[in-house]
């Protein structure tokens, strides 16, 4: 199996040896080359048929929109500079371990798709959970979108719109034809929001809103499809700061930014 995985990056760092990652400079547009410590440029997403320029509001996207289109694997992931899947022995997932998981040669059946475990807010639902760090107006537009583009998924999005879990990050990894399913379901979806969506007043963060969208979007894909996957943890290469992310977590849903 032609693997590959976008490791998704807008500045240098290190990256896997392993030759089934590439990484990619998002966002490049009228930037500077990336080149790591190790002496290794980053391929760019501003070339081939790109949307690179969209990069501050669509994010990580623009990295697959790139792959999609200039990319022929077998399967194709996406992760980031600081975020993978973790692989045995706590390190980074090789290649062969990702190609054992989506063709069964690791003792379990084979899948189609492989997504990072899933986040568990507890407390908040998946809707709350957003309503409370961005703004809820997003997620019911992109309702009304579904109904509009694709009438059969909204039970899956208000489904998952209910639940406490769910997969994030926008980090995958898919069997060509599925890669290509998804793609051509969730970009039509992006580009009609962005039309219709007004973010006037949005912070700087809040306008990244079409990559923490497709990011909800992932599990009605998922679910619409019916998609056989497994999970792997995420390896944080930079860790986490967990009483900062529970402070803030705590502090969205009982003292309300918004009314």
């Amino acid at each position: 199996m032609d693997l590959r995985i976008v490791v998704a990056a807008h500045k240098p760092y290190a990256m896997p040896s392993d030759p089934a990652y590439v990484p990619l400079q998002v966002g490049a547009l009228g930037k500077p080359p990336i080149v790591n410590e190790q002496g290794r440029e980053f391929l760019r997403d501003d070339t081939g048929d790109n949307i690179s320029a969209k990069n501050s509001s669509w994010c990580e996207m623009t990295g697959v929109y790139w792959a999609w289109k200039n990319l022929k694997s077998d399967a194709i992931g996406l992760a980031h500079y600081r975020r993978h899947f973790k692989g045995r022995g706590g390190s980074i997932a090789t290649g062969d371990e990702i190609r054992a998981i989506l063709e069964g040669t690791d003792g379990n059946p084979p899948v189609d798709v492989l997504l990072p475990k899933k986040r568990n807010y507890f407390i908040e639902s998946t809707y709350s959970q957003y309503a409370h760090a961005h703004h809820a107006k997003d997620l019911d537009l992109t309702r009304e979108v579904l109904s509009e583009l694709d009438p059969e998924s909204v039970v899956h999005f208000d489904a998952a719109m209910k639940s406490t879990r769910g997969h994030r990050f926008n980090m995958f990894v898919m069997r060509r034809a599925l890669f290509d399913d998804y793609c051509s379901w969730i970009f039509p979806i992006l580009e009609a929001l962005e039309d219709r969506l007004d973010t006037t007043g949005y912070s700087q963060y809040d306008l990244r809103v079409y990559g923490f969208l497709a990011e909800r979007l992932l599990d009605v894909w998922i679910a619409r499809r019916g998609v056989k996957y497994a999970e792997r943890p995420v390896l944080h290469l930079e860790g986490q700061n967990w009483p900062r992310k529970i402070l803030s977590f705590l502090t969205r849903k009982f003292i309300r930014r918004r009314a």
